[in-house]
């Protein structure tokens, strides 16, 4: 399977558009077919996913662009046009479920265009496409359209060729997909928050946020080729089981807390792996700043880590193919839209203001040396308060969110000092696993230096707490 990541610009064009002269070399015209798969219903595109079949001089490959992280991925895989590959239907398993695909549309395009060249690298492509749809053997729609692919350049390359672009007649067009372009659909507008909204609805689309959200990271968790899609991925779930017990109150209790069960369950199935990638990753930055002996024994203590990883992300992925799962993405999307409510109706600030008061009574509790574990325990309740704050920002405003880019800042020291105390016990742990006392000597220099990293986060929780603190009063009290 290849891949490639894009950052790519889309304008439109009218028939007959000239690219304007850009430095670089032009392109072989080309002519393809792709024919597109999706549900009747255009699941795919709906969430910015394209399957398609692509023939180009008698040779053809499945191509599956995914969005990821502002930009998009594309794969390619040889195969039937008759079958989709496997390993794509599983990419997009929390988009289709157990639906199936057909062929919704065939382009025929003629493409045209650049290798925009800059100081001896290759910048981007700019391509002109004149596209015709096809139902059968009729043409049913045009159009023309012009995409700028970065290659090595930077967004500030992707501005530069646009104005070119503007200046010679391009149009800013709409960012959709091809697919819904030729069908002549137009994509749903994600979930928004809307200040004016009754409280009741802002909660929904919180909780439809976090939903596509899941729906956004699914695929780039099951690819496994950027650590940040699972920790989005499992973001979105925390978030989301958050904002149910956060705002309880306004709902089925009996409801939110069976969902809240399920999200645990989602959340326990990606966690094992993003600690894991958090603790590789961290590790790896310790090995590079030892002495290159030291180093080399440290080596059998990364590679012990690096296979835990790989069998967790093996049972991760047996989770996510589970009827379980899908079950659960289902019923998110049935019930997000309109979660079951409570009798009576609360006001997200009464929500956020309760969990700030039990965050101080917690952080009162607590003596002038807290133990590890308490301080973990403070960082729970701490994540509760954020997440109420955040239900009630759309009404509160500038003063809540103050409150959470402080909780954010003291969130983030609780989580250094927890991170080090982790490091700490599985590096002891891994050190043992090795069998090997070079291997372990060198882990206990970078135990060391976890323990400078806890202190380092126990002298910042003070003055964090206090700017949370003075935050808090100012929203909530």
């Amino acid at each position: 399977m290849t891949d490639a990541q894009q950052s790519r610009l889309k304008l439109q064009a009218a028939a007959g558009f000239r690219l304007p002269a850009l430095p670089g070399t032009p392109l072989e015209p080309r002519h393809y077919s792709s024919t597109y798969h999706d549900t009747v219903d255009h699941r795919l595109a709906s969430v910015g996913v394209a399957l398609r079949y692509r023939s180009e001089h008698g040779y053809g490959a499945w191509q599956l662009r995914l969005p990821a992280n502002g930009s998009s991925i594309e794969l390619e895989l040889p195969g039937s046009p008759d079958r989709v590959p496997r390993r794509f239907r599983d990419l997009v398993t929390a988009a289709l479920r157990d639906r199936m695909t057909s062929e919704v549309a065939t382009l025929d395009t003629m493409r045209r265009g650049v290798r925009v060249e800059r100081s001896g690298r290759v910048v981007a492509e700019v391509t002109v496409d004149q596209v015709v749809v096809r139902a059968g053997e009729d043409s049913v729609r045009a159009f023309d359209e012009v995409e700028v692919d970065l290659i090595e350049g930077g967004e500030r390359d992707l501005r530069r060729i646009g104005r070119r672009l503007h200046e010679a007649g391009a149009v800013d067009g709409d960012q959709q997909p091809k697919l819904l372009r030729a069908l002549g659909l137009a994509q749903a507008d994600p979930p928004r928050v809307d200040p004016k909204a009754p409280p009741r609805r802002q909660l929904a689309a919180m909780l439809q946020i976090q939903y596509h959200a899941i729906l956004a990271h699914d695929p780039g968790t099951r690819l496994g080729a950027d650590p940040e899609e699972l920790h989005q991925h499992r973001v979105a779930v925390r978030r989301l089981r958050a904002l149910l017990r956060a705002a309880r109150p306004m709902l089925d209790r009996a409801w939110a807390d069976e969902l809240r069960d399920e999200l645990r369950w989602m959340g326990a199935a990606l966690g094992e792996v993003r600690d894991l990638d958090v603790l590789l990753e961290h590790l790896e930055d310790e090995a590079a700043e030892l002495e290159p002996d030291d180093a080399q024994a440290f080596a059998p203590v990364l590679a012990v880590l690096a296979n835990r990883r790989e069998a967790a992300r093996a049972l991760m992925l047996a989770e996510l193919r589970d009827p379980r799962y899908i079950r659960l993405l289902e019923r998110l999307e049935h019930d997000l839209a309109y979660p079951p409510e409570a009798g009576k109706a609360v006001k997200p600030r009464t929500i956020a203001a309760a969990e700030f008061r039990e965050l101080r009574k917690a952080r009162r509790q607590l003596g002038p040396d807290p133990e590890d574990h308490e301080l973990h325990e403070l960082r729970i309740k701490l994540k509760r308060a954020r997440y109420a704050a955040e239900l009630a920002m759309p009404s509160r405003g500038l003063k809540a969110g103050r409150f959470v880019k402080d909780a954010k800042r003291l969130q983030d020291v609780l989580g250094d000092h927890q991170d080090s105390v982790v490091a700490a016990e599985r590096l002891r742990e891994l050190a043992v696993a090795t069998g090997d006392p070079r291997a372990a000597l060198s882990a206990g220099l970078v135990i060391a230096r976890q323990a400078e990293r806890r202190e380092t986060a126990r002298e910042a929780f003070p003055e964090a707490w206090r700017a949370l603190k003075r935050s808090g009063k100012r929203a909530w009290l």
